[in-house]
Formats: C-alpha cells, structure tokens, sequence
C-alpha cells in the first residue's frame, strides 16, 4: 500500500465512521443523558466538525480517484459517491446549519416566513441529507477498490 492509498482509507474511516459514530450512537445518548437545549448544542457542535472533516476528507477522496483513475474515474461508483457525500456535507455545513442556527436563535424569521417552516422542518430535512450522506457512505465502504 502506497502513501496516498494509506491517506485515503484513513480519511474515509475518519468521514464516514465518524458519520456514523455521531449520528447513531452519541446524539442519541447526548439525548437521553443531557437536557434537550444542552444536547442540542453539543450535538451541533459535533454535526458541524464531522462536516469539516469530510470537507476535508472529501476532497482527498475526490483528488485521489481523479488522479488513479483520470476521466474514466466519472464511470465508477466510489467517485459518484465521494460528490455525493460532499454535496450533502455542503448543503449541510453551509446551508442548513446557519439557517438552523439562525431559526433557533429567532434571527432568520424572514427564512421562516419565504420557505415556510420552523426549527422541526430544518432539522427534518437536514437529518434526511445527513441519512442520505451516511447511506453514501456505507456504500462507498461495500464497493470493492
């Protein structure tokens, strides 16, 4: 195994098992253990640094399959799932949160008003982009190198 093959399995465990350590295993427990507006922050605290791990570790990912395989790297899976995965960290990380933010604190009431909802919807469709990345992942984790 090559340096930039070490690199890349390590930034995808980091991305992808901490996706899944934080979404399935501590924001439930921080739930259950701590009060609902202490979790919360902890929770988003978590969501947003596992968001700029995979920023990270997504344009690794990205670079090295462009570079082992070239343009013929846009006729594999891993590739389509690495964008995927970013895209959802993204609308996530840049996206939503500020705007989940921004509800909570009652800033954005205008963001409330123009696309409808509260703090439930945001977070509803945040968590559907978060299960869509996690899915991705487990994906990318099945395919064979």
């Amino acid at each position: 195994m090559n340096l930039g093959t070490g690199i890349k399995n390590i930034f995808a465990t980091l991305w992808i098992g901490g996706i899944w350590v934080i979404g399935v295993i501590v924001a439930p427990i921080l739930f259950k253990s701590l009060a609902t507006p202490v979790a919360g922050m902890v929770a988003g605290r978590l969501f947003s640094m596992i968001g700029w791990v995979g920023i990270v570790a997504g344009a690794y990912l990205l670079v090295y399959w462009l570079l082992a395989g070239g343009l013929g790297a846009f006729r594999t899976g891993r590739l389509w799932l690495v964008i995927g995965m970013l895209v959802c960290t993204l609308v996530n990380q840049f996206a939503l949160f500020p705007l989940i933010a921004a509800v909570k604190t009652g800033v954005s009431s205008a963001a409330t008003g123009v696309f409808g909802g509260g703090l439930a919807q945001w977070h509803t469709i945040s968590s559907l982009i978060y299960l869509v990345q996690a899915l991705f992942g487990l994906a990318y984790i099945w395919q064979d190198d």
